[in-house]
């Protein structure tokens, strides 16, 4: 007996054993799998749709229309998806709360700037808009500060507007009522407050070079938001076979040799004592960094010329774009056009309007601010690009993945705004008709890549718009109705009116 006791002591301590070692072995087993699991979840990457070998998701979407096409698969994939672009890797981003909080929340992770094959074209990595790195954050600090020396959001910016007004309706005088295209008279007129503070001057609006820079800007932003563009982004190789990139380059050295000569006339005749513009500035600055024998000083010549280019094409372009999409939308609606004039007769009747009168004119800021919202002309916002691995609402977004805050879905966002694509003031007033801020209003994209011209482009869209409205009354041609006039936009890289033309009759 006492042999098979010891024998049980032993099988029940060999058993207990064997048991330890399961529940161990078991408990690593869990271990290791919860550790897989976690780490999967933390690197899930954004849903999409199942892309093609080399095409992506090339066959799912209509490159002349993306951001609307990418709206809709927002709806089955979610605010954050990716798509495949060729190889090209994108992760979407949809909605007004996921918008904001990628570029405002997590302004560094998703601040950087995706520099595709043509926007390296453009720029060669110089400049404002197309740079990352030290580059872009000295040259936009640069710009700023600058900007705002020579009076951008300020009084003396204020006149520079209200005289280019003046020139603007003499413009539209002359046609007497008739109907006609405004589109020139109002890149000229928008273009000549970004020269002022570039160059220290505005231009005749007959000049030819000045003519033939803002026309080729005009050009470029159409044809880089094309589809044989989209395509040679994704596929670099397709270069030497599309018309629109030649198109395209032979407008960059044009524009860069008028640049170049306006910038050395202002270089010959510089007094670092009396500055009068951006380019002296920058001039001056890179003279004092030479003489303190500075080594790699960003204030080179290609920094100076690309960074003028970004602003003299972004100042022309967006504000004249959407002050011609504020008067279609008066010609269309002429029962707002009614309020907004009633407002201006009764509150400032004819003495010039300053900036200070926007506060007491509710109506007519809701209408500007309106007309931003439904031109929606920067869809997409320019491409951004994640600066290093982030975990974006429990998704895995690598460092240096393509990043596209889709605009159109903050300004038609379903959510936030009560009738997204219809024409509403009532959008930006609230029940006693007083004028309201609205967090989902982002036409100048939000964070560390916002557009630096927004008080200038604020300024500018109101001092014009209602100095005009003052003036004339915005109606469709003869034998064209409200209904006939087509608010379609051309698809760019900025969306504008289709070509069209209005009358703007004398009210006095």
């Amino acid at each position: 007996r006492g042999v098979s006791s010891i024998m049980l002591e032993d099988l029940f301590q060999s058993t207990t054993s064997v048991s330890l070692l399961v529940a161990i072995v078991g408990l690593l087993v869990l271990h290791l799998l919860y550790s897989s699991f976690s780490s999967y979840n933390e690197r899930r990457e954004p849903p999409g749709p199942k892309p093609l070998p080399l095409l992506g998701n090339l066959l799912q979407v209509d490159l002349k229309r993306l951001d609307s096409c990418l709206c809709e698969l927002s709806k089955t994939y979610g605010p954050v998806f990716t798509v495949y672009f060729g190889l090209k890797k994108v992760v979407v981003l949809a909605g007004h709360g996921t918008v904001k909080q990628a570029l405002v929340n997590h302004a560094e992770e998703f601040g950087d700037r995706e520099v595709t094959p043509i926007f390296y074209d453009f720029n060669q990595g110089h400049g404002i808009i197309f740079s990352n790195g030290d580059t872009w954050k000295e040259m936009r600090r640069f710009a700023l500060t600058t900007m705002r020396d020579f009076g951008m959001g300020k009084r003396i910016t204020e006149g520079k507007i209200i005289e280019e007004c003046h020139y603007l309706i003499e413009q539209f005088e002359e046609y007497e009522g008739k109907a006609f295209n405004n589109t020139q008279s109002i890149s000229y007129a928008s273009s000549n407050i970004i020269s002022a503070i570039m160059f220290g001057k505005r231009f005749e609006y007959k000049d030819p070079v000045f003519q033939a820079m803002v026309e080729r800007d005009h050009d470029t932003i159409r044809l880089t938001g094309s589809a044989s563009i989209l395509l040679y982004n994704m596929f670099p190789w397709l270069r030497p076979f599309l018309k629109n990139w030649r198109d395209i380059m032979k407008n960059v050295e044009g524009n860069k040799q008028d640049l170049r000569s306006l910038i050395a006339e202002l270089k010959e005749t510089l007094n670092p004592e009396m500055c009068r513009c951006f380019v002296d500035a920058f001039l001056t600055r890179q003279r004092d960094l030479e003489e303190s024998e500075i080594k790699d000083s960003l204030y080179q010549d290609d920094n100076l010329l690309y960074s003028v280019m970004n602003l003299f094409a972004a100042g022309t372009d967006t504000t004249g774009s959407t002050l011609q999409w504020c008067l279609l939308l008066m010609a269309k609606y002429p029962h707002f056009q009614d309020q907004v004039q009633e407002e201006l007769s009764r509150v400032v009747g004819s003495r010039q309007i300053r900036v200070e009168d926007r506060k007491n004119l509710p109506f007519t800021d809701a209408v500007i601010h309106e007309s931003q919202r439904l031109a929606n002309i920067v869809p997409m916002a320019i491409p951004h690009k994640t600066s290093r691995d982030v975990t974006f609402q429990g998704y895995f977004i690598k460092g240096g993945t393509t990043v596209f805050p889709l605009l159109t879905s903050v300004l038609y966002d379903e959510s936030e705004w009560e009738s997204p694509h219809t024409f509403n003031p009532s959008h930006f007033l609230d029940e006693d008709g007083k004028f309201i801020r609205r967090d989902a209003f982002m036409p100048f994209s939000a964070g560390r890549r916002a557009c630096l011209g927004e008080s200038l482009a604020r300024m500018e869209l109101f001092l014009f718009f209602t100095s005009l409205l003052q003036r004339f009354r915005f109606t469709p041609p003869p034998g064209v109705t409200e209904d006939d006039l087509d608010l379609t936009p051309v698809v760019g890289f900025t969306f504008t009116p289709t070509p069209h033309e209005l009358c703007a009759v004398s009210r006095h």
